[in-house]
Parts: structure tokens; sequence; C-alpha cells
């Protein structure tokens, strides 16, 4: 089954040319941006966390789920393909975007702060996992994606992949389900 068109966010065209003319091919999919609507959804009046914005093309989908009452924190390191999500996201009163490292962003929060956490990047997923964890208010979703092998991987980075699945699916602190669907997700949920 393939989504059409007309369930997509209406600025996902524009990203996508934006990604395209910069070469930016690491945008979530459409299965992703599906569940990311989906979860966003799900949480009425939520504080989201996005880690890794890349060019909006998970925040077009996050803001697509979320009612007026919730609010999107998304940090972008690199200032070109930040450029592309504030110029078709950046007047939504919803969102925050910050352009920076994404450790700095999440050392800045205050534990317990979000509903859900999109770990997108490095940081928050390989690197201040723990602390991107901490910031997950009790019940609290946790998605990552790109845990199936993607040609942006650097080499021997299948090792680092299943250490964090195996990290996320034994934390007692958790319950964590492997999707094995889309580039390969995880969703886990912070227990009180």
């Amino acid at each position: 089954m393939t989504l059409t068109t007309e369930s997509h966010p209406a600025v996902l065209a524009a990203i996508t040319e934006g990604c395209a003319a910069l070469g930016f091919a690491m945008s979530c999919d459409l299965t992703t941006g599906q569940l990311l609507r989906t979860l966003a959804a799900a949480r009425p009046g939520g504080r989201i966390l996005e880690l890794g914005t890349g060019a909006g093309t998970g925040t077009s989908w996050l803001l697509s789920g979320m009612d007026a009452g919730a609010t999107l924190v998304s940090v972008e390191l690199d200032e070109a393909v930040a450029a592309v999500a504030a110029e078709h996201l950046g007047a939504d009163p919803r969102l925050e975007l910050v352009t920076g490292d994404g450790a700095a962003l999440i050392d800045s929060l205050a534990p317990g702060s979000f509903d859900l956490v999109f770990a997108d990047t490095w940081p928050g997923k390989f690197h201040h996992l723990d602390q991107a964890l901490a910031l997950l208010a009790p019940g609290g979703l946790y998605l990552i994606d790109d845990l199936l092998p993607q040609p942006t991987w650097p080499e021997d980075h299948a090792s680092s992949v299943t250490a964090l699945v195996e990290r996320l699916t034994t934390d007692p602190l958790l319950h964590a389900t492997y999707l094995d669907c889309s580039t390969g997700l995880l969703l886990a949920t912070r227990l009180p």
C-alpha cells in the first residue's frame, strides 16, 4: 500500500525540491513520516523534540499531526539544510527551529520535559542516548529510524546499530519494539 500525495503534508513537495537542490538525500521516508504524524496526533498538547531536522521532512510530518496546543523543538547542525526547513516551516508558531549541536541542546533541556522524542541524528541516538531518554516524561515515546543498512552508513556501523537496539530493548525503564519496516525503526515508551 502506498500513500497518496493528498495524505502528505502540503509543504512536502517544496521541501523535497529544496533537498534536491542541495543534494541532501537523508530525509525520513514516507512510512516513517506517516508514523511521526500518527504519534504526534496521539499527543494532544504534546511537547515534541526532533533531533536532526534535516531539511524539514520529518518536521513537516510531525507538524501535520500536531494540534494547536502542541509544541515542537527541532535541531539541525547543518545551516544550509536547516535553512530549507526554516524557509518552509519557520512561520509555524508551534515550532522552534534551532541551528546548532544536538548534544548541546539535549544538555540544556530539563529532564522529563517531552512527550515524544524523534532521534534522527547521532546525538540522542549513538551518543547522548541516556540524556535524550531522560528528557521523556513518563509514558513518553522515543522513536529512531535508519536501523537497517543504509548507503550512508560509515564502515563498521552495523555493530553500533546492533548494540543500540540491544541497549534499548533491554532497558528496564522502557518498553521497546523493533519494527522491521521503512528504514528499520525502534519505538520505545518510558515507563512511569
